[in-house]
């Protein structure tokens, strides 16, 4: 079998390759390359979950980057388990063709208990004096810390929030090229999140990203050198593109005032009470799954989001199944964004009542999808010495709260999740392999076909 290294640039697209990224355009113009027909919702966990089983989330079951999880009445997003993906996974079907073949997987997601030979992805440690620590979860656990002790510790927080930085990506591409050298496996995936960010903050404005680009740039020239010497077939894809909006939708606010959501009051703050709801949404970036607990409002609900201004369309019934999303996990009726704009999870209606965590980078505790936390408000000069004063807080063993976050969606200027109106902003796929055999577009699902082509030679 051939050494292989999948290298998953997030939000990269044949619209940002160009001079702010000299070395992937040297890579793209000598290699072979396609794009990728988005898979729907083109949101990480459903993209990466198609690419590595050749399914559609219809048959692994991930309908998105977390779902309302019925019969606990609860919705979950990030959850990390490999077992919640339905279908045979690509290491799968190759370890059963070659008992040598080995994988190691650095970041993708739904990583952890899953049949690969090494792992490793983000597992922060939740002490009970409320702190969050930097931590990393891997396979063997050994790696864990021979990572750590070279690299330093996972900076989790340039991976995720308001501190979100190039360090993030360049700490997985050494802990890659570290993995590589300890264990040399026959596939590595690794993903590097950095354009991500900048992207969703302030979309495609070039004079802002253009140093993220070459920041990327510069971290995928290293991965690739490295695997060049090894005579590797390299690939670089992407998940989905990001694009310009313009507008938040807040559809849980409008399900409220229909009298369809149902709160709770705890502490005078308000939280979504999802198994007490008659409707309710759970959006995730430009789509949104809407679950019913009571079916027969079905016609009226859909009736009222497709009035509703920034909401393209609405899917229920055969086009839930046309769109491949026809699974148990997936919403009764799933709504889809224009190209302008893009969903909240907010259901308050007086930011005074918003609950705790919605002030807070909480990805776990939010019944939706929030890049806000990417932000703090832009109005407080004071924010910065506040983050100060409540790190020493805790550094004292002083209970306190990171409530830094704001409650303004017209921050977010870039999103992803419906297809995009223009092809520049598909995801892309550009491989080093020559004899690579590669159409004009491929669909979601080839991805998996064409991994497995380059490992095993099969043209």
């Amino acid at each position: 079998m051939q050494k292989t290294a999948v290298i998953n640039v997030v939000g990269l697209t044949k619209r940002l390759i160009g001079e702010h990224t000299p070395f992937i355009k040297s890579f793209l113009e000598q290699g072979k390359s396609t794009v990728i027909q988005p898979v729907l919702p083109a949101v990480t966990c459903s993209a990466q979950s198609t690419y590595l089983t050749g399914k559609y989330p219809s048959e692994h079951g991930i309908v998105g980057n977390g779902w309302y999880f019925k019969d606990e009445c609860e919705v979950k997003f990030w959850r990390q388990s490999n077992k919640l993906v339905q279908s045979e996974k690509i290491w799968d079907k190759l370890k059963k063709q070659d008992s040598n073949f080995t994988c190691a997987n650095l970041f993708w997601w739904y990583n952890m208990y899953a049949n690969t030979d090494y792992n490793v992805t983000p597992r922060p440690n939740y002490l009970a004096d409320g702190r969050k620590i930097p931590d990393i979860y891997s396979h063997p656990a050994t790696l864990r810390d021979t990572l750590q002790e070279e690299l330093g510790t996972f900076p989790l927080f340039h991976f995720w929030g308001p501190k979100t930085s190039i360090k993030s990506s360049q700490w997985i591409a050494d802990a890659t090229l570290r993995t590589d050298e300890i264990y040399n496996p026959t596939l590595t995936l690794v993903y590097l999140p950095h354009l991500d960010y900048n992207l969703q903050r302030y979309g495609l404005d070039f004079n802002i990203i253009s140093k993220d680009l070459r920041e990327i740039d510069g971290v995928v020239k290293q991965l690739v050198e490295h695997y060049q010497k090894q005579e590797a077939h390299i690939i670089l894809l992407s998940e989905y593109g990001i694009t310009n909006v313009n507008r938040p939708v807040h559809l849980n606010r409008i399900l409220r005032k229909a009298g369809y959501v149902n709160i709770r009051t705890e502490r005078g703050l308000e939280l979504l009470d999802a198994g007490a709801s008659k409707a309710f949404a759970v959006a995730d970036h430009q789509i949104a799954h809407v679950y019913l607990n009571d079916g027969s409002i079905k016609s009226k609900v859909r009736e009222a989001l497709e009035k509703v201004e920034g909401v393209e369309k609405v899917l229920s019934g055969q086009e839930i199944k046309e769109a491949n999303l026809n699974h148990d996990r997936c919403g009764d009726l799933v709504v889809i964004a224009d190209k302008d704009s893009w969903f909240t999870y907010y259901f308050w209606l007086d930011d005074a009542k918003a609950p705790d965590f919605a002030r807070m980078v909480d990805i776990h505790k939010k019944p939706g999808y929030d890049p806000v936390e990417m932000h703090t408000d832009p109005n407080d000069r004071w924010v910065m010495p506040k983050v100060i004063g409540k790190l020493i807080k805790k550094k004292l063993g002083f209970r306190t709260v990171m409530d830094i976050i704001p409650l303004d969606a017209s921050l977010i200027k870039g999103s992803h999740g419906r297809i995009p109106e223009h092809v520049d902003d598909y995801p892309i796929f550009i491989t080093n392999n020559s004899s690579a055999n590669l159409k004009e577009q491929i669909p979601p699902t080839e991805v998996f076909h064409q991994l497995e082509n380059h490992i095993c030679h099969n043209h």
